[in-house]
């Protein structure tokens, strides 16, 4: 999630709609400044007893973001507390009950996104080594209850935790038991965006399937390959989903800020503090009537951070993201951005990946999405058939743009090789939830424990 700092320079009230609209616009950028931004988190525990530690305590995460600051990474406060580092590979954050985030710096290729990613974890490795401390790569926690984890001390977490349980049954299983993999891709135009928000939106289940990566729960099977996926079908029905409304003619910035309008408000940020604004409505605050900041209008940093508190599958700020994976392994994290630039980069694949999906109706979309936390592969797609007959075909497009684009390495390998960890998933029918499920019933003898040996960075 987001880390909030105050504004720097001139933060604009918001006067006219127009002002809503333009910092989408503001994200739109000729194809040869297209950037890839790659956000990945990992679950931190004691390596001694796999408890998950909490911030204050001798060798928690205090002290491993202290010890992470001598690779050049600076403090960012929330009053005196450090909550975050920033550096030049983006932003180190802590999810709400101390899950480790990297959002990355917005990079030209995958090459740099893999690098980028290899010195994160050599980083959080090495200060791990000395606290005792591992990192682990799924999507869920395999073994821990809601009670058993630490609440990380972030203003906006607490207003959240209070609001969960009122909006529905799984948000704080969200907040404290799930880490995913997401990409942030750039658009040049309206039209553009458009396109790449459809079919990153239809296919957004394919890549829930291919990642899938959280099958246990409090030590045992959950029944689901991504059950961090399902978490989202009852965390907040205001908040998330499918947005039908993309998919239908005149799609635009302006019809994703009405939706965003409609998103209930979480908080205000104010003088370093966080207002509980939580169910109120921005529209309002757009009037002058929000309650909680009464005759005070939003500025554009509102804005901005009242997009982040919408979590449809996929989301747009100033630029799409994708939100579809389960956390996982190093491979993982090269191969979800290698996927959507893929697919969405070059106007080619673009075109053929659009045509794979375009066929489908609202409703056979919206039962993908519900099957496959559960089938993965398995699950039944519009015009008849299962997700793994698309499979190879999707993924043939996205290794094709990747070619197209021509990014060479220092050997000359162009980025389609991140691909590899999707094409064995493809190649051999099984995702790696799959795979952890045997090796639970076979090799483990029942004993989740010893997925931190085998699932550990």
């Amino acid at each position: 999630m987001s880390t909030r700092t105050e504004a720097a320079g001139e933060d604009p009230i918001i006067e006219t709609r127009e002002q809503l609209i333009s910092l989408f616009e503001g994200g739109e950028k000729p194809a040869d400044r297209w950037r890839i931004g790659t956000e990945h988190e990992k679950f931190v525990y004691r390596l001694a007893d796999h408890r998950a530690p909490s911030y204050d305590e001798p060798g928690g995460i205090r002290d491993l973001l202290d010890g992470l600051r001598r690779f050049g990474w600076e403090p960012v406060l929330e009053g005196d507390t450090v909550i975050a580092l920033s550096g030049a590979d983006g932003t180190i954050s802590l999810e709400p009950a101390g899950q480790l985030e990297l959002s990355g710096a917005p990079l030209d290729n995958l090459h740099e996104t893999c690098a980028e990613t290899g010195r994160h974890l050599e980083q959080v490795k090495a200060v791990g080594d000395q606290l005792g401390l591992g990192f682990l790569g799924l999507g869920m926690w395999p073994d821990k209850t809601r009670e058993e984890l630490p609440i990380m001390p972030k203003g906006r977490y607490a207003i959240m935790l209070r609001h969960m349980p009122r909006v529905g049954s799984l948000g704080l299983d969200m907040m404290l038991r799930t880490c995913t993999i997401q990409v942030n891709l750039d658009y040049s135009s309206e039209a553009r965006m458009a396109k790449m928000f459809r079919v990153s939106l239809a296919l957004q289940p394919l890549a829930t399937a291919l990642f899938a990566n959280s099958p246990f729960m409090e030590g045992k099977p959950n029944g689901y390959l991504s059950y961090r996926s399902h978490i989202w079908s009852d965390t907040d029905p205001h908040r998330t989903g499918m947005l039908p409304f993309v998919f239908e003619d005149g799609f635009g910035y302006e019809r994703y800020a009405d939706y965003a309008l409609d998103v209930p408000m979480y908080f205000v940020f104010r003088e370093g503090r966080y207002i509980d604004a939580a169910g109120l409505s921005f529209r309002d605050f757009l009037e002058g009537k929000l309650s909680v900041l009464p005759g005070e209008k939003p500025t554009m940093s509102d804005w901005a951070d009242h997009l982040s508190t919408a979590f449809p599958e996929v989301r747009m700020k100033s630029f799409l993201e994708m939100r579809g994976a389960d956390g996982g392994p190093w491979s993982r994290i090269c191969a979800l951005p290698a996927f959507w630039v893929g697919l969405l980069y070059d106007d080619g694949a673009l075109d053929a990946a659009w045509d794979v999906v375009k066929g489908w109706t609202m409703e056979e979309r919206e039962a993908l999405r519900s099957e496959v936390p559960r089938l993965g592969l398995d699950a039944p797609i519009g015009g008849g058939g299962k997700l793994r007959d698309i499979a190879g075909r999707v993924l043939e497009i996205a290794h094709a743009g990747l070619a197209a684009r021509g990014r060479l390495n220092s050997i000359g390998d162009n980025e389609s090789g991140y691909l590899a960890a999707l094409d064995e998933v493809v190649a051999s029918g099984r995702t790696h939830a799959e795979r952890l499920l045997e090796r639970y019933a076979t090799a483990w003898g029942g004993d989740i424990s010893k997925v931190y040996a085998e699932e550990s960075f």
